[in-house]
């Protein structure tokens, strides 16, 4: 009995709106707010997709 990995879409939205939000704080310092925000709801929404775990009591 194989186990799937715990993924969810919640955790693809969550990590999307903090990493835009953190980007965003980011690449305005660097001199880029809108690919700092581009980049940082990809990558936000790539690990909290991954990591995030669903419910918990899942058949």
């Amino acid at each position: 009995m194989t186990r799937k990995p715990h993924r969810n879409g919640r955790g693809l939205f969550l990590g999307a709106m903090l990493g835009a939000v953190v980007g965003f704080l980011l690449g305005r310092g660097a001199g880029s707010p809108l690919f700092g925000a581009l980049l940082g709801a990809v990558v936000g929404s790539a690990i909290l997709y991954r990591v995030n775990p669903g419910p918990w009591k899942r058949d």
